[in-house]
């Protein structure tokens, strides 16, 4: 199947940012994962009253459709940094492409319902949960950047 931007390389900045950002997604939403099951008052979260890790993480705002949001973050990042590894990035399939950029754009449409919970029904905001989202959004922007480079023949620089 022909990519969208066939023969086009993707730029080393590209595969390593968006990689990079996909890792640390994981990271993050393993550690909120595992403290939803274990501990939730165990995250390394100050409460300042504005900011409150486990007031977030345990209200019911933290369950969506039966399923802890820790939990679908930890499948989301696990799912864009097999899109956004080097190898999915060489290969120019455009089910690919679209799969990759349908994610990010799930990733930050998902962060948007979150900081509306976080802000208007919950009245705390969670600093782990604050960077899971930074990164979701940063991940989107470099996955719609690679989407508006021009394209270019040659060999593809990862």
């Amino acid at each position: 199947m022909q990519s969208i931007r066939s023969g086009s390389p993707t730029p080393g900045w590209v595969v390593g940012a968006s990689f990079a950002l996909a890792v640390a997604a994981l990271g993050v939403a393993s550690y909120l994962t595992v403290t939803h099951y274990s501990d939730p008052s165990a995250l390394a979260c100050p409460n300042t009253g504005v900011v409150n890790c486990t007031l977030v993480t345990t209200s019911s705002w933290s369950v969506l459709l039966g399923i802890p949001v820790a939990v679908l973050g930890l499948a989301w990042a696990a799912a864009m940094t097999v899109l956004t590894s080097p190898w999915a990035w060489r290969r120019h399939a455009t089910w690919l492409e679209m799969a990759r950029l349908a994610g990010a754009a799930a990733g930050s449409a998902m962060v948007l319902y979150l900081v509306y919970a976080e802000l208007f029904r919950i009245g705390a905001i969670c600093l782990w949960c604050s960077a899971i989202h930074v990164l979701a959004v940063a991940l989107f922007g470099v996955v719609l950047a690679a989407r508006a480079l021009p394209a270019r023949e040659g060999p593809m620089r990862v």
